[in-house]
């Protein structure tokens, strides 16, 4: 057990091509916004979020694998 370290998956999506277009939709929607990390005095950049249920909007193809 030592050295080794496991996983166990419930679901695994293939996520092909980002389409541009839904990009910007999810921009306007809201799903997608402007995380400003400056905390604790010291800068940690800007980052674009989206909530985990939401990133298979983005593709062009999204397949279920298991």
């Amino acid at each position: 057990m030592y050295g080794k370290e496991y996983f166990f998956y419930n679901s695994v999506l293939m996520l092909k091509k980002v389409n541009l277009k839904k990009f910007i939709q999810s921009m306007e929607k809201g799903l997608i916004y402007i995380d400003f990390d400056a905390r604790t005095g010291h800068n940690h950049g800007t980052k674009l979020r989206i909530r985990y249920n939401d990133i298979p909007y983005l593709y062009e193809t999204v397949t279920s694998v298991v």
